[in-house]
């Protein structure tokens, strides 16, 4: 009984050691961080050199984004940033703020040319964030696509027995239960599901065929959650090149007609709490998977 409780509450737990875990490290850092913050400022950069181009990072899964949403609305706003790079490395997430990147984006290149970088994992939720990007380049060893949507769930049935608990439900609406944890799924709340995975689906595949320029017939080509090699993506037309991110970098400034490129400046502590927060993200999402809607 007691390992089936310890097992039951794991998450929970997980969580917690995790918090401990890092929370020391976070004050040592923050305190690191302030020492030495004055003398970085005085030496680093570009001094009084005006920054026109801005680098975004879209890591880890997409479920919170309100930090990403942030800057591409500064750079969209300020006058003084003539491009924008997106570096990506993410499995993608859910489904409506991948789609609130997607159109963030969109209306960001609008405004300013905008390159995306495929610096490791460009796929599902994440390449949909990209796809209104002028340009798409990847990294010669990252993995592009797996344009689908998937929703999955556990039947917590049998462990529910062993150790004793009953659910209780009143519901109204013959659909209110799908989903449900608590037993298996009858087949008319599996197609319920069905009917809104596949309408996802069908929006996903339009909105990457608009974007890419591709046609939405040969979806089982460029999409189905085929996932692709760089130069794979390049020849159903997910990617435009095959290259570094020097590579880029250049076509960025390029497409901005600066003459005197010049990156704004990030904070190097504020990029380390979103690196733990990304971290932090990516496991529990692992465990808490199958509550997920996810592309």
């Amino acid at each position: 009984m007691f390992d089936t409780l310890k097992k039951l509450f794991y998450p929970i737990i997980a969580i917690l050691d995790f918090i401990t875990k890092y929370f020391k490290t976070i004050v040592f850092l923050t305190i690191i961080y302030f020492v030495v913050s004055s003398s970085n400022d005085t030496t680093s950069g570009n001094g009084l050199e005006q920054a026109n181009l801005q680098k975004i990072e879209l890591f880890g899964p997409i479920m919170s984004i309100e930090k990403v949403m942030e800057q591409i609305d500064e750079a969209k706003r300020d006058s003084n940033i003539k491009g924008v790079l997106l570096d990506v490395n993410s499995p993608g997430g859910a489904v409506a703020p991948s789609v609130e990147l997607s159109h963030a984006i969109k209306e960001l290149s609008y405004v300013k040319p905008v390159v995306a970088y495929a610096s490791g994992v460009m796929a599902s939720g994440s390449y949909y964030a990209s796809i209104w990007a002028n340009k798409i380049v990847a990294n010669p060893g990252a993995m592009i696509g797996s344009i689908g949507v998937i929703f999955q769930g556990t039947n917590l049935e049998e462990l529910m027995d062993k150790i004793g608990v009953k659910t209780q439900t009143i519901k109204a609406g013959k659909y209110k239960e799908s989903g449900t944890p608590t037993r298996a799924w009858s087949e008319p709340e599996k197609q319920e599901l069905e009917k809104v995975i596949n309408d996802t689906y069908k929006m996903f595949v339009s909105d990457v065929a608009n974007a890419r320029k591709l046609k939405v017939q040969d979806h089982t080509k460029f999409a189905d959650a085929h996932i692709f090699t760089s130069s794979q993506a390049k020849e159903v037309g997910l990617v435009d090149d095959v290259a570094t991110l020097t590579y880029a970098k250049n076509l960025i400034i390029k497409l901005s007609k600066v003459d005197k490129p010049s990156w704004k400046k990030e904070d190097k502590f504020d990029k380390f709490l979103d690196r733990v927060i990304s971290e932090a993200v990516t496991n529990f999402s692992v465990m808490f998977n199958s509550t997920l809607k996810a592309y």
